[in-house]
């Protein structure tokens, strides 16, 4: 993304939280599976990172505080914001709009990220106890008690009042404020909105503040909002209104949406929604709250955080296993459904992540801001930014495999030959002529697989990127921002290009089956089903989740995705033989795991599904004896059964359960159950004719 103006920046910002570079890697699995994300689209989801202790969410950028006293950054990182200083002695943290700090534990103070006003350049001193980042200043409150602020000063958000009883600080865009030792509120800055004039009163204990509203946490639980409830173009968000209760002990002010953590760990949203920002998780065990622009962070007491809203993947991450495909782009990602339908989540500016309705897609390419797509009538469509026309393929219904670029697109046709259409600057979209069956696109450069095995490039070259070695024993490429991959038929890896981060340096190994390569990192997918990942591992990108079962990656900019088989179980459904006039309330459903699944492994506080009737389960009991088996019995509502059978012609149905492990693996198995029936009575039927005749009706219990 290239700077224009400053007020431009800050919007665009707010719809990616992705460093702005890009891959158009897919991969189709043979399976259909869940979808698994990790890298800044996951933002600093928990599970890939662990050990946190704090949390700060700014404009468009997320920072963690380990418990080694370390900072972890990603997202949006023009200015460096997400790129926080080495070192192990920090315990503090604030994410401002495009800038960050930290407090040491000596009491210093250091700041990184835009500096056009001084704000990231924080005073010298070894007092300071707490830190506060805003729009464009920023605030420290000093062991003495007294707040001394810098950066832009326009509105006098700067500058703090005198004195020496202030216990907490809060910046906003435009405004700040201090809750002082006796339970009152002062404000300065910006008060358009009356966001800088706190409420009276003695008895509150946290702030927080927004765009152009704050927030207040009063001591008998309740939280009170004040300044505007509307959003930049006039519409009502109410992100200045909070429930009512008495049971929050934590508040959290976004740009034009809250948080509020209750006492019993669960979360509660409100304000503005586009994005999901104000839909936090459900479930307890959350311990802290921070709301940035258009996206939320929640730190679990098990030290994992768990983030949601603007470019978050899990946000928006499809539950069902009926994926078949996935591409991951700059900082967008699609999912092919088996009914042949499109999903897209993530960045979506230029709508590169909204694709057409239809249930006739076979394939799928994402490319830095646009997306493609290939139809089963050999036809492609292409959405999102179209500057180059990268998005606007050509006609014709003989296309069998798609890839998209960073401003170009590439398109292989059923005689072997390819197509190219976009930006041309360096040739990316002009393909060689010659016999290929497979394609792959990046940044500025193009790969082909030949049928004979060998691999031609073309494009830009800086890094070497579109020289492939020689050779003829290859299967598959793989594009990523300036190198490529690929696979050769002995299961090994081969990778050239830029490999600053050692990206292009594969691991050794005759076992992988797969390969994606995207902005400074690169994965395989091994024959077990686990994954491998190197290269530059900013925003956890290049540390895929642990395990097996996976079928399929793709990698992007700045996230990587992956598809999971569920894991097969066998489903004993009892009773087989429904009686629907008995006096029993559950069908219950007996689980046989695999080898290698243990008792701790399940997750009963979730519910697991039938389908049909497609009803979740009542309750699941785990029954562990002295020999070390377990069993796994699943309560379902014998009713819902009923009901779906007595529609059934054939009294039978085949029941699909799918259940959950502690990890987010699914579980799933297949059973059948019958209706029991019998002859039961028998009745004089009489026609229109006025004939009469005996009839036998087998009725359903």
């Amino acid at each position: 993304m290239k700077k224009t103006t400053k007020t431009i920046i800050l919007y665009l910002s707010f719809l990616s939280l992705a460093v702005p570079c890009f891959t158009a890697s897919v991969v189709q699995a043979a399976q259909q599976g869940e979808v698994y994300g990790w890298g800044s689209q996951k933002l600093l989801n928990g599970q890939t990172l662990t050990n946190i202790s704090k949390i700060a969410a700014g404009g468009g950028h997320s920072l963690a505080l380990k418990s080694d006293g370390s900072i972890i950054g990603c997202g949006y990182n023009y200015f460096g914001q997400a790129t926080p200083p080495d070192g192990n002695d920090f315990i503090a943290i604030a994410a401002g709009l495009f800038h960050s700090l930290a407090l040491k534990s000596n009491g210093s103070i250091v700041g990184w990220g835009d500096d056009e006003y001084g704000q990231a350049t924080p005073p010298l001193g070894n007092d300071f106890i707490a830190v506060a980042a805003g729009g464009y200043h920023s605030l420290a409150l000093k062991s003495d008690g007294s707040i001394l602020g810098w950066g832009r000063d326009k509105y006098g958000q700067a500058t703090p009042p005198a004195g020496n009883d202030f216990i907490a600080i809060a910046a906003g865009y435009y405004h700040s404020l201090a809750l002082k030792t006796d339970g009152s509120i002062v404000g300065w800055g910006s008060d358009d909105y009356a966001q800088a004039t706190p409420p009276d009163g003695d008895d509150f204990i946290a702030i927080a503040t927004g765009s152009k509203h704050s927030l207040a946490l009063k001591s008998d639980g309740s939280i009170v909002g004040w300044g505007s409830n509307f959003g930049q173009y006039g519409d009502y968000y109410g992100q200045a209104t909070p429930p009512d209760g008495n049971d929050f002990i934590a508040i959290a002010a976004g740009r034009y949406h809250s948080l509020a953590l209750k006492s019993d760990g669960s979360i509660v949203g409100w304000g503005n929604n586009d994005d999901g920002q104000a839909t936090p998780p459900d479930g307890d065990g959350f311990i802290a709250i921070d709301a940035g622009a258009s996206h939320s962070l929640a730190l679990k007491s098990d030290g994992s955080v768990v983030a949601w809203g603007a470019n978050n993947v899990s946000q928006m991450m499809p539950t069902a296993e009926d994926y078949l495909a996935i591409a991951a782009g700059g900082s967008h990602s699609l999912a092919l459904k088996s009914d042949g339908s499109i999903l897209g989540w993530g960045n979506n500016y230029y709508g590169q992540a909204t694709p057409p309705s239809g249930n006739d897609f076979i394939a799928i390419a994402a490319g830095y801001r646009h997306s493609l797509a290939l139809k089963s009538d050999g036809s492609v469509v292409g959405w999102g930014l179209n500057y180059d026309g990268q998005a606007t393929p050509p006609d014709g219904n003989d296309f069998i495999a798609i890839a998209a670029g960073g401003y170009h697109s590439l398109a292989l046709k059923s005689d072997g030959s390819i197509v190219g259409w976009g930006d041309d600057y360096y040739g990316q979209a002009t393909p060689p002529d010659g016999d290929y069956i497979a394609i792959a696109a990046e940044l500025d450069h193009s790969l082909a697989l030949k049928t004979d095995g060998s691999i031609v490039g073309w494009g830009l070259n800086s890094r070497g990127q579109a020289t492939p070695p020689p050779g003829t024993d290859f299967i598959a490429v793989a594009a990523g921002e300036y190198h490529s991959l690929a696979l050769k038929s002995d299961g090994s890896v081969v990778g050239w290009g830029l490999n600053y981060d050692g990206q292009a340096t594969p691991p050794a190994g005759n076992d992988f089956i797969a390969v994606a390569a995207g902005g400074g990192h690169s994965l395989a997918l091994k024959s077990d089903g686990s994954i491998v990942g190197w290269g530059s591992d900013y925003c956890g990108r290049a540390t895929p989740p642990d395990g097996t079962g996976f079928i399929a990656i793709a990698a992007g900019g700045n996230h990587s995705i992956a598809l999971r088989a569920p894991v097969q179980a066998q489903i004993k459904l009892a009773p087989q033989m429904l009686r629907c006039d008995s006096h029993g309330n559950w069908l219950k459903a007996h689980i046989i795991f695999p080898e290698g699944i243990f008792p701790e492994d399940i997750d009963v506080n979730t519910p697991a599904v039938a389908d049909p009737p497609g009803v979740e389960s009542e309750f699941i009991e785990v029954y562990e004896y002295s020999d070390g088996s377990f069993d796994v019995q699943i309560y379902f509502d014998r009713q819902s059964f009923c009901d779906a059978l007595s529609e059934s012609e054939e009294g039978l149905l085949e029941v699909t359960v799918t259940g959950l492990f502690i990890d987010g693996r699914k579980f799933q198995g297949s059973d059948t159950i019958k209706l029991k029936s019998k002859l039961r009575q028998h009745r004089i039927r009489e026609d229109i004719s006025g004939e009469k005749t005996l009839e036998l009706r087998k009725t359903k219990q």
